[in-house]
């Protein structure tokens, strides 16, 4: 236990990080669901593999505690796609061979958060992960629904501008 607090991780985190990395089961063929929320992804042109190591990667690209998979899931969804399916098999491939470099079966079997940043940094240069990281930008941020959790509350033109609604209400700087 004092080797996991060295880390800035209590046994109790630890546990319910390890709960929520195994929380994707595949439920038959083409459809990955969450046992532990009201979501699921159905996949049909990339596998169950591939969409489940999308998602992880998006989640160790774009780290937020607060957002959901769900919301994850829906900004890698575009990738299952047939024009995109060879660009992702690929990706995901040289993504595991650099985990099996690292001593891992595969990227989603590296445990820890830091090894698998680690991972990626290894391949941050590569066309895949570009093409992936900025698909992130849009896909995860422009969902209505995560805004609140940033605090954002979406453009303000249409509601008469910034200077009358509290531009200038920042009160944690």
């Amino acid at each position: 236990m004092s080797q996991l607090r060295k880390q800035g991780l209590t046994r109790r985190a630890l546990l319910s990080r390890a709960v929520a990395a195994g929380a994707l089961a595949v439920a038959g063929p083409g459809f990955i669901a969450a046992p532990d929320a009201a979501w699921a992804v159905e996949v049909t042109a990339i596998s169950e593999h591939e969409m489940a190591t999308l998602l992880q990667m998006a989640r160790d690209i774009y780290p937020h505690d607060r957002v959901g998979d769900r919301h994850y899931a829906v900004a890698v969804k575009s990738y299952d796609m047939d024009d995109q399916k060879q660009m992702v098999a690929e990706g995901i491939a040289a993504l595991d061979a650099a985990a099996k470099e690292a001593g891992f079966d595969n990227y989603l079997a590296a445990g820890w958060e830091a090894d698998r940043v680690a991972i990626l940094r290894g391949i941050e240069d590569t066309p895949f992960f570009q093409t992936v990281r900025g698909g992130l930008v849009t896909g995860l941020y422009n969902q209505k629904e995560v805004w609140p959790i940033f605090g954002y509350e979406g453009e303000s033109f249409s509601q008469g501008g910034y200077i009358a609604r509290g531009f200038d209400d920042i009160d944690w700087l």
